[in-house]
């Protein structure tokens, strides 16, 4: 059963959302004020905690610091204002510093329950997240793309939010993987399947583009795929990338860290590559890229 801590200075206010959590099944602790709820959470933390806002900064902690407070010891805590006409100001910053959602005192009757629906579903769904990631050994998938042009887009967002799963790197980390798999995915695409040169891109990028539309439609390139494999284990993610183009020398990159080479496309993907992966390498006929990305590296 779900039980909530309600925090009010109000005897009549704690009773009254009180009445109404157990009408939704909840079981409900009380405190008079953000210090006697910080240390009744110490002892027993509850699911969740629905706190007004504007009560008395002296001698006792108010709602704001109170949602500061419980943001900072208990991240995983959500917490409801319950606010008042007038405070809008005060529940907009309580909603940046962790919050995680607000009903207006004069509409609780009608609102909590649903505020409560939504704001625990997310928090199932967390604890779902939660599981998943301690139970992950490994998992492998495999993927194939056309010429659909939101497929590599789509999949690089799918791949980023399996990364939260196997708890490989954090939000930066997993911004600089989707850069990676969309240089691989973009190279696979215009220089493996499509064969577009890229010292046409260098000299005459709408001659290049246009070329790229055209051959879509032609053979030997309009049946091609992109293929990818996604590994994944904790701490750990590989991506295979292949074409079915003719493949290349990958010895035969411009070096991208050479001044001249610096600002050319041609090679600029391959950089970024190695630049946020931990491990890159290609297959003999330079269609398949392998990369890996290890966290805390």
């Amino acid at each position: 059963m779900t039980t909530v801590l309600v925090v009010d200075d109000s005897p009549l206010d704690r009773k009254i959302a009180g009445d109404i959590l157990e009408a939704e099944g909840m079981t409900v602790t009380y405190a008079a004020d953000g210090q006697e709820a910080l240390d009744q959470m110490a002892k027993e933390k509850p699911d969740l905690v629905l706190t007004d806002l504007q009560m008395p900064v002296m001698p006792v902690m108010d709602g704001l610091e109170l949602v500061r407070q419980i943001k900072k010891r208990y991240p995983a805590t959500p917490v409801i204002l319950v606010t008042r006409a007038g405070s809008e100001e005060i529940a907009a910053e309580a909603l940046h510093i962790g919050a995680s959602s607000y009903v207006p005192k004069r509409n609780m009757k009608r609102d909590l329950g649903r505020v409560l629906e939504m704001v625990l579903t997310a928090l199932e769904t967390l604890h779902e997240r939660e599981q998943i990631r301690n139970l992950l050994q490994q998992s492998e998938s495999y993927y194939v793309l056309g010429y659909g042009r939101g497929a590599p887009k789509a999949l690089i967002n799918h791949l980023q939010d399996s990364l939260v799963h196997a708890s490989v790197g954090d939000e930066m980390d997993r911004l600089r993987i989707g850069t990676a798999l969309a240089e691989a995915l973009a190279n696979a695409i215009d220089h493996g399947n499509l064969e577009l040169d890229s010292k046409l891109r260098e000299e005459d990028m709408m001659t290049y583009r246009a070329q790229g539309i055209e051959r879509v439609n032609q053979e030997p390139y309009r049946h091609r795929k992109v293929h990818v494999t996604a590994r994944l284990k904790p701490g750990e993610a590989t991506f295979i990338v292949r074409d079915e183009g003719p493949g290349f020398n990958p010895g035969q990159l411009p070096d991208p860290t050479d001044p001249e080479n610096l600002l050319k496309p041609s090679g600029r993907g391959v950089m970024l590559i190695r630049t946020f992966m931990d491990h890159v390498s290609f297959n003999e006929t330079g269609n398949e890229i392998t990369m890996v990305k290890r966290s805390g590296s």
